[in-house]
């Protein structure tokens, strides 16, 4: 039924917006401004929420419940578990963004701050920092802790509706149970979808500056069709194989890469930008966290902090339930630090070295990059490493991470598409990965001819919505479970 429903859904989708890609870019712009407008407190009190619950969760009385039996350990070491979760949870956004933002907020400031001034660059950087830090990874954290917890203690199929037999009990076999699984499927091909989408974007830009490849939706859609084949290679090859090498192999690129830029960059700077927002970030994290504006008619709330938090809710289930599948055997306290401190670290170093050294560049040495990135967002990074030493070797590594990233961000979520087609079956079946396989890449395509980002930003904010109810009932169900759990070993 899950697997039906939501591929009818789908295709219809996919058929509507084929053939009529403008209509579907007016109908998701009006839905796109009445959920901002009206229901973009209910994103920021969330998330919120569900940050302060995991940090209860872990440094309370629950903190050494273990995922699994008691006498269950890790299946992957602590670096491998680490470059599959972050993998699968940023990857390719984050190599987008990750010069892009800062800027942008620099030239287009938040809260009536004056652009391009001290604070303004102050500022830029505290919001990509809490954009990309606890708060994402704690959505993920909460969904993969339930769904583990169901998983490997209770032994309840690896689905989002086990989460909520706590709270509902029988009923998550019915079709309320079911629901919750369409929707999250539904979710999840839209929320990978978005990022597939920005990684065609991106990798185009950078082949453009590399080889001089035209740059156009055309060149995108080949890209998506390549990176799809490699995916589905990487897919059939199981979880212990492809995902695991890719994942490792991002993490030993992404650092390198990331260092070289340190010391190749404005080195002092790009420090002193790091500590400076990341206490910025912490000192007034409720007040950026709550940060509506009701008596100003301004839309970068909902181009920025409610997209995001709308972005990260829709890809929840995915996120949440692979870090689940990988994480059998660890506590509750070790499980939730290792989801949300260590990622949005290292997060806040990557927009602080990569973004640090784009506005130094643009501020201290006048190379115009945000003239580069206004024009076109997807080139920011590329422009940047251009002015390094080595530009061209370093783009073409930068690319070369962007394909592994695209490929690795696909290949999780079709594992996890294909369990939740499988009634939550761990290791599915070859079949159910092509299909989905076709499906993601036909979705990401439909997306860019549909209106590239603007398309992007719309569907997943329009999606994530029901959701955000969802992982509510999840928050009160683990603490259910948790409780109960206590109470029987008393």
């Amino acid at each position: 039924m899950v697997f039906y429903i939501s591929l009818v859904f789908l295709v219809i989708f996919l058929l509507f917006g084929f053939m009529f890609p403008d209509r579907l870019l007016t109908f998701t712009n009006l839905l796109f401004g009445g959920i901002t407008n009206n229901l973009g407190w209910l994103y920021l009190i969330s998330v919120l929420g569900i940050l302060i619950f995991c940090l209860y969760l872990a440094f309370g009385k629950y903190g050494n419940v273990r995922l699994g039996n008691d006498h269950d350990r890790p299946e992957y070491s602590n670096f491998s578990w680490f470059a599959m979760l972050f993998s699968a949870g940023m990857g390719i956004g984050l190599v987008f963004w990750g010069v892009a933002e800062p800027v942008f907020h620099y030239l287009q400031p938040p809260l009536g701050i004056e652009a391009e001034t001290t604070e303004s660059a102050t500022m830029a950087f505290q919001y990509a920092f809490l954009h990309w830090g606890f708060h994402p990874w704690a959505i993920y954290a909460i969904v993969g802790l339930a769904l583990a917890y169901a998983t490997f203690r209770k032994k309840q199929p690896c689905l989002i509706s086990s989460t909520l037999r706590p709270l509902l009990g029988e009923k998550v076999k019915g079709p309320l149970g079911k629901m919750v699984d369409i929707l999250s499927l539904v979710l999840t091909v839209i929320g990978v979808s978005t990022s597939l989408g920005l990684g065609a974007l991106q990798a185009n830009a950078g082949l453009a500056t590399l080889f001089d490849i035209p740059n156009n939706i055309n060149v995108q859609i080949i890209i998506i069709i390549v990176i799809s084949i490699l995916f589905l290679i990487s897919s059939l090859s199981g979880l212990d194989r492809g995902i695991k090498i890719l994942s490792n192999t991002n993490i030993v690129l992404a650092v390198v890469l990331m260092l070289f830029v340190l010391f190749t960059g404005p080195t002092v700077f790009i420090i002193n930008i790091f500590f400076v927002s990341l206490s910025g970030y912490v000192q007034n994290i409720l007040t950026m966290s709550l940060a509506l504006t009701p008596f100003e008619n301004d839309p970068w709330l909902g181009n920025w902090t409610i997209f995001y938090w709308a972005w990260w809710m829709s890809w929840g289930p995915f996120v949440g339930t692979f870090i689940a599948r990988i994480s059998k055997g660890r506590t509750v306290r070790e499980f939730i630090l290792g989801v949300i401190i260590l990622p949005a670290i290292f997060c806040c170093i990557w927009f602080a070295v990569f973004g640090g050294t784009a506005l130094h560049f643009e501020i201290f040495e006048g190379l115009h990059v945000a003239d580069a990135i206004t024009e076109d967002v997807a080139v920011g990074l590329f422009v940047t490493l251009s002015y390094l030493p080595f530009g061209k070797v370093i783009s073409f590594m930068a690319t070369v991470l962007i394909v592994t990233f695209f490929v690795t961000s696909a290949d999780s979520a079709n594992f996890v598409i294909a369990m939740f087609s499988r009634n939550g079956d761990l290791n599915p079946d070859k079949k159910i990965k092509v299909i989905w396989g076709v499906v993601l890449s036909s979705m990401a395509i439909v997306l860019l001819l549909s209106g590239g980002l603007v398309a992007i930003r719309n569907v997943a904010i329009i999606m994530a919505l029901p959701f955000v109810l969802v992982i509510i009932m999840i928050c009160v169900s683990i603490y259910k479970a948790f409780k109960n759990e206590t109470i029987r070993k008393k």
